[in-house]
């Protein structure tokens, strides 16, 4: 991680920018929120939006770009969203087709970004309050599961909840619902703690995403709403082309955390 976690969100994308980062953001630019990425052509970003107000838990809205402006005027007046995370990901009618570090040859003049909250942004109080984070102990992506807990349908977007997961003790998963519920723009409470199979999630070993980390004797899963989740719902709804964050690579926005806490 180096010394990345005390650098500010302007360097930290200028590093991102030059390709110097390429890799998982967790733990990086503390106190400051991080961001998941979709864009989508302007003809469904109407529907994308609708989506997001619909599924507030996995698709937390933090700022939408004007059409054709890279630019998440109210997060990081001087970012990219073309060059400013570490690696996208690009879906061709709900196929993924390539992971790229820098889509500016794939943007498109009527292209719109939609940035949303996301679950590394409540680390840092967990942190402070004495919880461990296993996939910053273990430097590696967190874990992401596809559940049955679908979406709310708008418009041609439809599909299942992803999820984020953490171990913990089951003291520290109390103390975590108190935390993450002060911060509803990045995902908020968890969605659920325990029984993996509940949620139709059949290997804990095996996520869909991320990677796999330890759980140790009595420690519970506890699961949050993930801002993954509409790269699940472009495999099932398929538009044209939709451009995503590579799960776990953020984008580092110039919003302290704070700002996002409701207590």
């Amino acid at each position: 991680m180096g010394n990345y976690e005390n650098m500010g969100p302007s360097k930290i994308r200028e590093l991102i920018r030059h390709q110097e980062i390429t890799g998982p953001t967790a733990g990086m630019s503390k106190g400051y929120t991080q961001a998941n990425l979709v864009i989508l052509k302007k003809e469904h970003a109407f529907d994308f939006l609708l989506f997001c107000q619909r599924n507030p838990k996995p698709c937390p809205l933090l700022d939408v770009t004007e059409p054709g402006s890279p630019v998440p005027a109210m997060i990081a007046s001087d970012a990219d969203i073309r060059k400013d995370i570490p690696k996208y990901r690009i879906y061709r009618d709900g196929v993924f087709t390539e992971e790229v570090t820098d889509i500016t040859d794939y943007w498109e003049d009527d292209m719109v970004g939609f940035l949303l909250g996301c679950s590394f942004t409540f680390e840092t109080p967990l942190l402070e309050s004495g919880i461990p984070i296993r996939h910053i102990e273990e430097n590696c992506n967190v874990p992401m599961y596809k559940t049955n807990i679908q979406c709310n349908k708008a418009g041609i977007f439809e599909g299942p909840t992803v999820v984020s997961m953490r171990p913990m003790s089951p003291e520290d998963a109390i103390r975590a619902v108190q935390i993450t519920s002060r911060f509803p723009a990045v995902h908020g409470a968890p969605i659920h703690i325990g029984d993996p199979s509940q949620i139709g999630i059949a290997d804990i070993s095996k996520p869909d995403f991320g990677d796999a980390v330890t759980l140790k004797d009595g420690e519970v899963p506890v699961f949050w709403a993930c801002g993954v989740t509409p790269q699940a719902v472009a495999m099932e709804s398929k538009p044209a082309i939709m451009i995503t964050h590579a799960p776990g690579c953020m984008f580092i926005s110039d919003i302290k955390d704070e700002k996002l806490s409701v207590l």
